[in-house]
């Protein structure tokens, strides 16, 4: 709950410094609450279902835009009100789980001396396949407005957040349908590596996009395979962790695969956009999202 009281206190916040530092403290409180979390759905959510939590996962993300569109309606929360009605959504949402406590158990769960899965280094694989996806990921997020503007100068603002609301209305149940079918069919890591080819075939149909109708089409194939890959991948990862015990701190480690490409994909789009576009940028793209395929690709064949 200190996120929800540091979100109230850099909304009364009086200086620019004391903005700024209140919204990182909030940041960091944000995170400490998130990654137990997810460390807690891996010791509460069995391996056989975790498809099934990825999926649920990936509605995160649309309930979070919702709650950004229920905050910003004329006459019903104005001014500094937005924020009481955000900390008390999140409130709703984090409380009941707080009160019932961690789930009865009837033996102790040992702790793990391996990652379950075969080959090696499985923990490592994911983190550096999620990496070359999120590099492309956070790019597009950043820059998709620039890039429909580069082929159509009319577009607007508003052209592009209906896109990206798009993608996530499709991701979602996606999303579930994916993860339900892997939990079904015991293959936990085949649908990361089809959704890796999808999203380069969708980076690469980008590349080639001469008119706003082929873009949107590949940016939503693109964006759509994408989310969903994030999110499978979020919930697979709990299963190849090498210790339950240590479970909070890998996801603090593998955090660092969503501000690492905010470190690297500015200087990246530096270097390629003046001398290549936008096309040489998403081609480049479309060869990460391929590595991460391949570095998938032992976890799938002994799943």
């Amino acid at each position: 709950m200190l996120s929800s009281l540091l979100l109230l206190l850099a909304n009364r916040a009086g200086g620019v410094a004391s903005l700024v530092g209140l919204i990182v403290c909030w940041q960091l409180a944000l995170n400490m609450m998130l990654a137990p979390l997810a460390a807690w759905a891996g010791d509460a959510v069995a391996d056989s279902r975790k498809g099934v939590l990825g999926g649920l996962m990936a509605f995160a993300p649309g309930l979070g835009a919702l709650v950004a569109t229920l905050a910003t309606v004329p006459g019903l929360a104005m001014g500094r009100a937005r924020e009481a009605l955000v900390v008390a959504v999140v409130v709703a949402l984090v409380l009941p789980a707080l009160l019932a406590g961690e789930p009865a158990r009837t033996e102790a769960r040992p702790v793990a001396t391996e990652a379950p899965t075969a080959g090696r280094h499985p923990a490592l694989r994911m983190w550096l396949a999620r990496l070359a996806v999120q590099i492309a990921e956070a790019a597009l997020f950043s820059y998709l407005y620039l890039w429909f503007r580069s082929i159509d100068p009319a577009v607007t603002d508003h052209r592009t957040a209906q896109v990206l609301s798009l993608v996530l209305l499709l991701s979602a149940p996606g999303a579930l349908l994916v993860g339900r079918w892997a939990d079904r069919q015991g293959r936990p890591f085949a649908p990361l590596l089809a959704l890796a080819l999808v999203a380069a075939l969708g980076l690469l149909a980008m590349a080639v996009a001469q008119g706003m109708a082929g873009a949107v089409a590949g940016y939503a194939l693109f964006g759509t395979a994408t989310s969903i890959f994030l999110a499978l991948h979020s919930a697979q990862t709990l299963r190849v962790l090498p210790r339950s015990d240590r479970r909070g701190r890998d996801l603090g480690l593998f955090n660092l695969t969503n501000t690492i490409p905010s470190l690297v994909m500015p200087g990246l789009t530096l270097a390629l956009v003046p001398r290549f576009g936008f096309s040489g940028l998403f081609v480049v793209f479309a060869a990460l999202a391929l590595v991460a395929m391949a570095i998938l690709a032992p976890l799938a064949r002994q799943s």
